[in-house]
């Protein structure tokens, strides 16, 4: 799937609002369709950026390459003391460095699982926790996930995420080298968890995520890639103080701001997935993860 250069650049603008929960569905398409554009319908174009999933994954379930088994495991001081993830090995004799995988603001959903394995495919472990695991999981939909993950306590799905992290680093087919990525909501929590985890924690690349509070930029020690998108207004504001916090600090940092993309434009079950750009801050972040979480 590629990105439709003819969509609105308006219409982009509302999906964006819509997909950080600041305007619901129905207030989404209601606008869209209160706009008057060129080369056709407004809510025609709204309704081609919702995600489509099944046409999105790249790597099978039982591609032959990898193993994928959900499991559960205690999260003390999280929503609910258990958790549970999608963990994703390579089939060859481990063990492997370790990369946990964050999910964006409506839970574990189709797209992130695809992430999941394309890591395992790179030779990882992986996890993919679901942070909506302690009230019911993922639901099937990026709507009701968005509602669910918004109830949530946000200091004990953070907890969560941390837990997962460090499940997945003392897991017997693991290294102990872990890396953490994530996208949007996800990219904040590798952010935070950099902060968390100081140097449990071998090497971080958050997508266009916000950056934990500044005063604690300090306690950052893995180096960190972070992936911003070219038109993404909100989330490019903050990079100044970020980037200044990280220099202050002597953080071990890298920034990429691809051109001619917008917010999300690795996820390639919508239509702001940018194919060329998309590739590149993969294989980018896979290249960070070797030379990082190497033994």
């Amino acid at each position: 799937m590629t990105k439709q250069p003819e969509i609105d650049p308006r219409v982009f603008d509302l999906y964006d609002e819509y997909c950080h929960g600041r305007i619901d569905r129905r207030e989404f398409l209601k606008r869209a369709a209160a706009l008057t554009v060129i080369g056709g319908s407004a809510l025609t174009m709204a309704q081609s950026l919702l995600p489509r999933y099944a046409e999105a994954q790249t790597i099978s379930f039982t591609d032959s390459r990898i193993k994928g088994t959900y499991v559960e495991y205690d999260s003390p001081g999280g929503t609910s003391g258990t958790m549970k993830g999608y963990l994703v090995r390579p089939t060859s004799e481990g063990p492997f460095p370790s990369v946990i995988i964050f999910h964006e603001n409506r839970g574990l959903n189709p797209h992130i699982e695809d992430v999941a394995r394309r890591a395992a495919v790179a030779g990882f472990l992986a996890l993919a926790p679901d942070g909506l695991f302690p009230v019911g999981g993922y639901p099937g939909n990026d709507d009701d996930g968005r509602e669910l993950q918004r109830s949530l306590d946000p200091d004990k799905l953070d907890r969560d995420m941390v837990n997962s992290a460090q499940f997945l680093q003392s897991h017997e087919l693991s290294s102990g080298k872990l890396g953490a990525t994530g996208f949007c909501w996800g990219g904040g929590m590798t952010n935070r968890l950099a902060v968390t985890l100081g140097d449990q924690l071998s090497a971080g690349v958050p997508f266009y995520g916000a950056p934990p509070a500044l005063g604690d930029v300090g306690r950052i020690q893995a180096p960190i890639l972070v992936i911003y998108a070219q038109t993404d207004p909100r989330i490019n504001a903050m990079w100044p103080d970020f980037e200044a916090a990280l220099k202050a600090n002597d953080i071990d940092y890298g920034m990429e701001m691809f051109p001619g993309t917008l917010h999300g434009f690795h996820n390639n079950s919508t239509p702001r997935y940018n194919e060329a750009a998309a590739a590149l801050a993969w294989n980018q972040t896979i290249g960070f993860f070797r030379e990082h979480l190497a033994t």
